[in-house]
């Protein structure tokens, strides 16, 4: 509640200060210009007015007033993970089985509902009656196309892995235009975010304190769909790797860790208490997305920094990230049963625009992928991007693969004999009894920013659903 007066003649200040405010969490009570001169007024934390006629935190007569500065986050209490309850038995998933990647396009009245919610002008429980008939909808749409495995399709979620922000403490959301200040070059990242179809209103999570998980994460999304359907269940989770690289801001998080691998160790943490919740609550498979494994491998980036899935910190060597990557993974799973865990793969969603997305086959993670303590890859197969898919023969025999056959960034719906022709080429490397077909990534991985019509989305996971009854068929599987 204390107040800070800025005067700067500075010409970025203006548009810089607002949003350093909405990334700290302080509040710009007023601006005011004479002549090159700007004065603002800055609340720590969020202005509440003094009653009339008080004198709000006023100093005694003849002392000197000190700003109060945050204890250091070592002495901070941070929340250590309880004993992790058994997984509940869950629905075995068949091979050739159809299901979604994870998001759905969300309706227009929930987008409001969402957007109303961020800025405090709508309590939780609306928000979560508007965000059960979204799903209602979205588990509906799944069931009439036949899949196998259902998905709430994140509706309850700004985006695949930013919505963390709003379920852990010390962690906030932010407009990834917010962040310009923080980059080295602001004006090239601005102008490669509009080269590259960026929303600028596409959200960041970042860190200003210890994590903590006081609520879950998405337990809550699994319980709701089970009230719905009695199908096997997929969560999407953002994946450690991901997380740390999203969370890490240089100059923000150093306040409350002394570097990302000390902000992993409680990423970890938190991912675990998930993660075992899921399981017990029945979760049939919980995913864990890593789209950022492409950026280390095949970003292009000054300094090596890439916008790419919201990474904006700094990258080490591509090996040495792939093993942070493998080793985190690693801590994450640790202990659950492998056939329940899965992990996704892409090279970039936020737009239908192919050209800007990234490219290249999954030989440079092929290592990664072969270790990852998963059972099941998702994997982006189906766009010319995603290079020869004969590099993945040499998986273990322990892995499936979710082979994406339809792209979800095309309007155009591929017939049943191009899914299947797709499919054939991966069975053919693997065999039919290690093959799922999914889409290949999320129909609406960013709430404002869909990829697909929801009608579009059904009628691709239809044409699914009806390829996998001729593979079946075709390979003794029905």
């Amino acid at each position: 509640g204390e107040l800070l007066e800025i005067l700067s003649t500075e010409i970025s200040v203006p548009q810089d200060l607002p949003a350093w405010c909405r990334l700290t969490g302080n509040e710009l009570v007023h601006h005011v210009q004479t002549g090159r001169q700007h004065a603002f007024l800055v609340s720590k934390g969020k202005f509440v007015a003094p009653p009339l006629g008080a004198t709000a935190n006023a100093a005694p007569a003849g002392t000197t007033r000190r700003a109060v500065m945050p204890a250091p986050a070592a002495a901070r209490p941070v929340v250590r993970p309880s004993a992790a309850p058994p997984p509940a038995p869950a629905p075995a998933i068949a091979p050739l089985a159809v299901l979604g990647v994870g998001s759905w396009p969300r309706p227009a009245w929930l987008l409001d509902a969402l957007q109303r919610r961020l800025e405090g002008k709508l309590d939780e429980a609306t928000f979560e009656s508007f965000a059960d008939d979204a799903v209602r909808l979205c588990v509906d749409a799944q069931r009439r196309a036949g899949v196998d495995v259902v998905c709430d399709g994140e509706q309850r979620r700004d985006s695949y892995a930013s919505f963390v922000a709003s379920r852990l403490d010390n962690c906030q959301l932010v407009p990834i235009g917010d962040l310009v200040a923080y980059v080295d070059h602001p004006e090239e990242f601005a102008a490669e975010l509009q080269a590259l179809d960026v929303p600028p209103t596409v959200r960041h999570p970042a860190v200003f304190g210890p994590l903590s998980r006081p609520r879950p994460i998405a337990v809550h999304e699994a319980h709701f769909v089970r009230t719905l359907c009695d199908l096997p269940i997929k969560v999407a989770l953002p994946g450690p790797y991901l997380l740390t690289r999203t969370m890490w801001l240089e100059c923000v998080s150093d306040r409350a860790y002394r570097d990302r691998e000390a902000l992993a160790l409680d990423v970890v943490r938190v991912l675990r208490e998930e993660i075992a919740e899921l399981l017990a609550a029945g979760v049939a498979l919980v995913q864990l997305d890593e789209p950022v494994l492409s950026e280390v491998v095949f970003g292009r980036s000054r300094e090596n920094r890439s916008f790419m899935c919201g990474a904006l910190g700094k990258r080490l060597e591509t090996n040495v990230e792939l093993s942070f990557a493998g080793d985190l993974l690693d801590a994450v799973a640790a202990g659950f049963p492998r056939e329940r865990l899965a992990m996704h793969v892409c090279r970039g969603n936020w737009t239908p625009d192919e050209s800007v997305a990234l490219a290249g086959d999954y030989g440079p993670l092929l290592p990664l992928l072969s270790r990852a303590p998963v059972g099941t890859l998702f994997l982006e197969l189906c766009t010319p991007r995603a290079g020869d898919e004969r590099v993945l023969a040499s998986l273990p025999r322990d892995k499936r693969v979710g082979v994406g056959v339809v792209n979800q960034k095309h309007a155009e719906v591929e017939s049943v004999a191009a899914i299947c022709a797709k499919a054939e080429k991966l069975i053919a490397l693997l065999g039919a009894e290690r093959v799922l077909l999914n889409p290949d990534c999320g129909f609406a991985t960013f709430a404002t920013n869909p990829i697909s019509s929801a009608a579009v989305a059904q009628a691709k996971l239809a044409a699914m659903a009806q390829a996998a009854q001729v593979l079946r068929a075709r390979h003794g599987l029905a």
